[in-house]
């Protein structure tokens, strides 16, 4: 039985999975990263060890299932976008640590940058806020802060990737050096219309367009691994930077679907289709997975594999009445009684809005590591559960600063509303809600955005897990939250990609088939309730915006 390898590049771990032609996953291995934090807001991994703990994983799987490598009929690559790693093309070692998407060190830069006359047009032209967030002012840093590195660059000496582009490169030993549109339209290098790299931007951050990666299209065979990472040659045949990616896992290949994915950080996203959205509110216009135009045949090993662009099927929109509109600048998606809503695999550029909160189930890893008050994530649930409010204590977690829609690099982590029964459980309590709500400021921006109200919001990711965030989110939100039966959806949407691009499956509309859900939680506090709990948390947010 043939089956896809997905490779799933987090920020604190490295993950692999295999699954079938069904859609089911059938294994799945992982392999911890560690973070460094030298100086205060500064955040780094080692780029190697980044690989090893991949490669790792990837070998785990294949030997734990005991599926041969010949057996892989394709990999598909999601990871942690914006991070960024510069390394020599000749001899591949990386010239300084990773700079992860979370890192701060270029916030000051980027402040002067968004307040100068060059900020709108860098803004219209990337759909992105100006931000330390973004891999172009961490290239630029490593070039003007590592010895040697920018006049290596200017000779061509260097390369740069997000993660992504690092794994292929490493899988392909130097042989292919290619992203695709989702992590490119996360550098702030990538005009966000035409897809291509932009020398206006490369100008703006001094970074040598020789030193960029092909961008392929997202589900498309771009190279082939050397055998003897894995022990055989494999089609690399998906790529997507993990939001992109869990899209997709979660089905949302047509415009108005939507999901939010609780990991490290928390991520929202809304599909526009071939309409790129431009926000009011704050959120970023995005790159959603694409594949290429031209359907052709690729030859494996004596195997044909026939590239599909998969099945126009009918849509459907998690916003109710989402018509086409133009509202202040912004443009949203066809309703989902419009049978014509292009497919997000159709060959077109297709596009998302996104909220992005950079702490979310890190609040939780903090409760862990750095507090001692839970020796592991699960136990925060019964917890949480064990009393019946954070009785009034807020954790704003700005750790790294605050995300979409405050982009406040200023704001640092606050804990407010503490009297003497704040106790661990209350603590525990007001870092999850801290999740929930954060969510709902992104929603509202997204709501606002589109004219729209949520119907409901496909969940996925590690903390999608804990039924009581899911219920205080339902709850906060007053909508249902949907939780698939694999919240893993990142690896799967990067299997999808892949098995969309070699014919694994056979269309998109045979994709939609395999999403199911496997429980649905009803909003049950009182409109008053809800709004008094959020009152408090947006006053505690100011608080933490004035520190």
């Amino acid at each position: 039985m043939p089956y896809l390898l997905s490779l799933d590049e987090g920020t604190t771990s490295a993950r692999a999975a295999l699954y079938d032609q069904s859609g089911a996953r059938i294994a799945m291995e992982s392999r911890p990263i560690e973070c460094r934090f030298p100086h205060p807001g500064w955040v780094e991994q080692d780029a190697l060890a980044i690989w090893q703990a991949q490669l790792d994983a990837a070998r785990a799987v294949l030997a734990n299932a005991h599926i041969p490598a010949s057996g892989i009929t394709a990999i598909g690559i999601a990871n942690q976008r914006e991070t960024t790693v510069v390394w020599d093309r000749r001899t591949g070692q990386p010239v300084s640590p990773a700079i992860v998407w979370q890192c701060r060190r270029t916030a000051e830069a980027c402040h002067r940058l968004a307040n100068s006359p060059a900020a709108t047009d860098i803004t219209r032209r990337t759909g992105l806020v100006i931000d330390a967030y973004f891999s172009a002012s961490k290239i630029q840093w490593i070039l003007d802060n590592v010895p040697g590195a920018r006049a290596r660059a200017c000779d061509g000496e260097l390369l740069f990737g997000t993660i992504d582009t690092w794994l292929i490169w490493r899988l392909t030993n130097g042989r292919v050096h290619a992203t695709d549109p989702t992590n490119a339209s996360r550098t702030m290098l990538m005009n966000l219309s035409t897809g291509e790299w932009e020398s206006t931007l490369t100008g703006i951050f001094d970074i040598p367009r020789a030193m960029l990666p092909q961008i392929v299209p997202s589900s498309s065979i771009v190279g082939v691994t050397s055998a003897e990472h894995l022990g055989a040659e494999i089609p690399i045949a998906g790529i997507a930077g993990d939001q992109q990616a869990a899209l997709a896992g979660q089905a949302c290949f047509r415009a108005g679907l939507s999901k939010n994915t609780y990991g490290t950080g928390c991520f929202a996203l809304l599909h526009t289709g071939p309409r790129e959205p431009v926000s009011q509110n704050r959120l970023l216009s995005t790159r959603a997975a694409s594949v290429s135009g031209n359907t052709r045949t690729t030859e494996r090993v004596g195997s044909v594999f026939p590239a599909t662009a998969g099945d126009a099927a009918a849509p459907c929109a998690l916003f109710s009445n989402s018509r086409t509109t133009e509202r202040g600048g912004g443009v949203f998606p066809a309703p989902a009684e419009d049978a014509a809503a292009p497919c997000a695999l159709s060959g077109d550029a297709q596009f998302a809005i996104e909220g992005s909160v950079f702490i979310a189930g890190a609040a939780v890893q903090w409760l862990r590591d750095k507090l001692g008050l839970i020796q592991a994530a699960a136990e925060s649930e019964a917890l949480a559960l064990s009393v019946p409010d954070s009785g009034g204590v807020y954790l704003v977690p700005a750790f790294v600063g605050l995300g979409a829609p405050h982009w406040d690099s200023a704001a640092r982590g606050l804990l407010t509303g503490l009297s003497l029964s704040s106790d661990r459980p209350r603590l525990v309590r007001a870092a999850l809600e801290s999740i929930a709500y954060q969510t709902r400021e992104l929603v509202e921006a997204m709501e606002a955005d589109s004219g729209e109200k949520l119907k409901e919001l496909r969940v996925d990711g590690g903390a999608a897990a804990n039924n009581f965030l899911m219920q205080f989110q339902a709850d906060i939100l007053g909508c249902p939250i949907v939780r698939p039966t694999d919240i893993e959806t990142t690896a799967l949407g990067a299997a999808y990609l892949a098995g969309l691009a070699t014919g694994f499956f056979p269309s998109v509309a045979a994709v939609e088939t395999f999403w199911r859900a496997e429980r649905i939680f009803e909003p049950q506090m009182t409109a008053d309730r809800r709004d008094t709990l959020f009152a408090g948390w947006k006053d505690a947010v100011r608080r933490a915006r004035l520190a």
